[in-house]
């Protein structure tokens, strides 16, 4: 057990590495240089590279053939969400460290896990020459948009090479109150409507004279809510939430003619787009006459079944333990996220990373013990994989992995 101390005799590279890719203003689709960077160190490790550019999205894929085995992918992304100067109390760009915690744009989303990985992989290739199987590196600057030109586009040219993945872990940071207390096995699926409600404009002391608008988005939005979700399982959940509400007037004597209300839907992966589709134009039939609905911005869910032979989840599961002294909970909370590109009858997906309480926020940060824990856990999945594929089975005594959903 001693390989999984945190106090073992390792330097790590982390907090170095880290502070470099955060030194990258690396904003959404620009990478500011740091898939080249990314290459070159994984050249250095023996990795063969290929970078491609599609539509100002830099993209990488990094090949290490081990020997005769499975193969695993680490999949992240170098680009961060804007940020907002004047409420950072440091250089959102210049990774800062105060008291042990690390200051900076992307330092958990997710620039820490691929800092945390690299190390983890240096460890690994240094460790021994008795690997098996293929690991693959996939980089991305195009997570935080539209997700168009970036990993959407990386799977595909796996797919046309014929390179199937048996497990893929996406670098997402989800865990909670402690780093390894949550993972992912999936993520609901996204889609977001516009209903445009035409009525009747008028003065509002006169009402039986106009049709309000207003008046008649309440009562769509009451029926919005009342969605029955009956495929719903234990485990993932259906949810819509109305995100807006205008009017086309605001004055205060006339009945407004118009309205638009905006909502979106996280669903589970029991729903297809469809079937999501279908039940809200169901529920809204009886006010065709009066709206239009117009939908955008679809993301298919996503699940890894976790009873399955070679089942990647334990692996990740185990080494938490490991690595930490306790297991995991498994969900598919929080939002949509690139594993959608990799989930296919063949490849286990699962995300597993820091933790996500100051994402997409000023003053975004990680403990450096933190840092340092992700990549004890990393290495310890990466250990097992390349040593013994999916099919250690661990002897944990005294551990529930009843998942607790």
């Amino acid at each position: 057990m001693q390989k999984y101390n945190l106090k073992m005799n390792h330097i790590s590279s982390a907090v170095s590495l880290v502070k470099e890719l955060v030194a990258a203003p690396s904003v959404t689709p620009c990478d500011a240089g740091l898939i080249a960077k990314m290459s070159d160190y994984l050249s250095e490790l023996g990795f063969e590279v290929t970078c491609f550019e599609c539509k100002g999205v830099k993209n990488m894929i990094a090949k290490r053939y081990f020997s005769e085995g499975p193969a695993l992918a680490f999949s992240g992304h170098v680009d961060v969400v804007p940020v907002t100067q004047d409420r950072w109390h440091t250089d959102p760009f210049q990774a800062c460290i105060i008291d042990d915690v690390i200051y900076g744009r992307g330092v958990t989303d997710m620039k820490g896990g691929i800092a945390a990985m690299l190390s983890a992989t240096r460890r690994l290739i240094s460790s021994t020459d008795k690997l098996q199987g293929t690991f693959y590196w996939l980089l991305t600057s195009d997570e935080e948009g539209e997700a168009e030109f970036g990993t959407k586009k990386i799977a595909q040219r796996l797919m046309d090479a014929g390179i199937k993945l048996d497990a893929c872990l996406i670098g997402e940071p989800t865990s909670s109150e402690r780093v390894g207390d949550v993972i992912r096995n999936g993520r609901r699926g996204s889609i977001s409507g516009t209903i445009t409600i035409k009525g009747k404009a008028g003065h509002v002391a006169y009402p039986e004279q106009t049709s309000n608008a207003a008046h008649l988005a309440g009562q769509v939005i009451a029926v919005l809510s009342k969605c029955v979700w009956r495929k719903d399982q234990n485990n993932t959940k259906t949810t819509l939430q109305v995100t807006a509400v205008r009017t086309s007037s605001d004055v205060d004597n006339i009945v407004p003619a118009g309205c638009d209300i905006n909502f979106n839907i996280r669903y589970s992966h029991a729903y297809t787009n469809a079937e999501i589709i279908h039940i809200i134009e169901s529920e809204l039939v009886k006010f065709s006459t009066n709206l239009t609905l117009n939908w955008s911005r679809a993301c298919t869910p996503y699940y890894t079944n976790l009873n399955i032979d070679n089942c990647f989840i334990r692996v990740v599961e185990q080494a938490i333990v490991r690595c930490t002294g306790r297991a995991p909970l498994v969900n598919t909370a929080g939002g949509t996220s690139d594993g959608r590109f990799f989930a296919n009858g063949y490849t286990q997906v699962i995300e597993c990373g820091v933790r996500n309480s100051t994402i997409h926020q000023a003053n975004e940060n990680l403990a450096v013990s933190e840092l340092l824990e992700i990549e004890q856990i990393y290495f310890a999945i990466l250990d097992d994989f390349f040593t013994y594929g999916c099919k250690k089975n661990h002897s944990i005594e005294n551990k529930d992995f009843a998942h607790c959903y």
